[in-house]
Formats: structure tokens, sequence, C-alpha cells
């Protein structure tokens, strides 16, 4: 392979993470402002899973087909990467196409959502913290930032697993704060955060 090859194939590899780590964090911000311009929406839904049943459902199963596609063709150092990256989308989809209050799709909606997240700590906490045995201070700086956010995204799975079994009499008292919605708002922006790193656009190495 040609010099311009590799470094054509670097830059679609870069441009790839770079796309991911946007949609992730912007997903909630297009839900919340779409179904307030578009939908006459007034308040935050429950979950970021209810805005499936609002105006800006095809944004959400866009937005997540669009992820599950990227993470389907995402190819990292090795074959765990590669392993990850089919396992993400494939729940991704799953989340997209099993609605969260359906009856039947439910379990595989929730169940799904869970395994989806704790994918994506795999990647921020061992496969993007992956490099040279002499790390450059900006890699250095990188790997703390993927790791922390790996641990948000796992403390927040923690909570929503927490909040789904806890009694309803007292989840009841807490549905006015959207807990649910800001736990999955946060997973996401962290894990796009770490996406945005490795795709580069943020602290790239000097020189």
């Amino acid at each position: 392979m040609e010099a311009n090859d590799k470094k054509s194939l670097v830059i679609s590899y870069l441009t790839l993470r770079i796309i991911v780590g946007v949609l992730g964090v912007t997903l909630p911000i297009i839900l919340v402002l779409g179904s307030l311009i578009f939908g006459e929406v007034e308040v935050i839904q429950k979950s970021i899973s209810m805005y499936y049943y609002t105006h800006m459902r095809n944004a959400l199963v866009g937005i997540l087909c669009a992820v599950a596609l990227f993470l389907f063709v995402y190819k990292g150092y090795d074959y765990k990467d590669d392993i990850a990256g089919y396992f993400a989308g494939f729940f991704a989809l799953l989340v997209a196409f099993c609605p969260a209050a359906g009856s039947h799709t439910r379990i595989i909606h929730l169940v799904s959502a869970v395994l989806f997240f704790l994918t994506l700590a795999y990647f921020s906490l061992f496969l993007f913290t992956q490099g040279s045995d002499n790390p450059t201070k900006q890699k250095i700086l990188r790997n703390k930032i993927y790791r922390i956010c790996g641990f948000i995204i796992l403390g927040c799975v923690v909570l929503l697993i927490i909040y789904f079994i806890l009694p309803t009499s007292f989840t009841d008292k807490l549905s006015d704060y959207k807990p649910l919605f800001w736990l999955e708002a946060l997973a996401l922006w962290s894990f796009g955060f770490s996406w945005l790193l490795k795709g580069k656009f943020l602290l790239k190495d000097n020189g």
C-alpha cells in the first residue's frame, strides 16, 4: 500500500470515530430540541427511548442505525476491536427496533441497552487505552479521560439497573427529575466524547 493510500485509510478511520462521537454527543440534544420545535413536546421524556413515541421517532431510530452501521465497519488495533464493534452495533439495532414500551420487546430493549452501554465502556476502558510502550503526554492524558468516560458509563448502567429494581413507590417520587433520561444522556455524552478523542478531534499529539 502506498503512502497516500495509508494516509487516506488513517483519515477515514479517524473520520469514522469522529462521526460516531458526534452522533453520541448530539443524540439527546437532537431529540429534546427536535421534539420541542417540531413535535410541540414541552417536557423532557422519561427516557431517551421514549422519544420513539414522539415526532422524533425517525431521528432516534435513524441515528441509532447510523451508529450501528459505523460500529459494524469500525476497525481497530486487532480482532477485539472488531468483535466489540459488531456487538455494539448489534445491540444498537436491537435498541432501535425493539420499543421500550412494547409488551413483547421491553425486556429485549432493556437488556440490549445495558449490553450496548457495557460494550461502549469496554471500548473506553480497555481498547482505546492501548498504545505504544512510550506514550506521549497527550496519549497519557487521553487514556485518563478514556477511563473516566468508561467509569462514568459503568456508573450510569449501575444506577439505571438500581432504578429499575427499586419499588415504584420510590421511583414515582423521582420521575419528575427524569433520572433515566439524564443517566442515559450522560452515558451517551461520555461515549461520544471518548470517540471524539479517539478520532483525534481533541487532544492531538503534537507534531
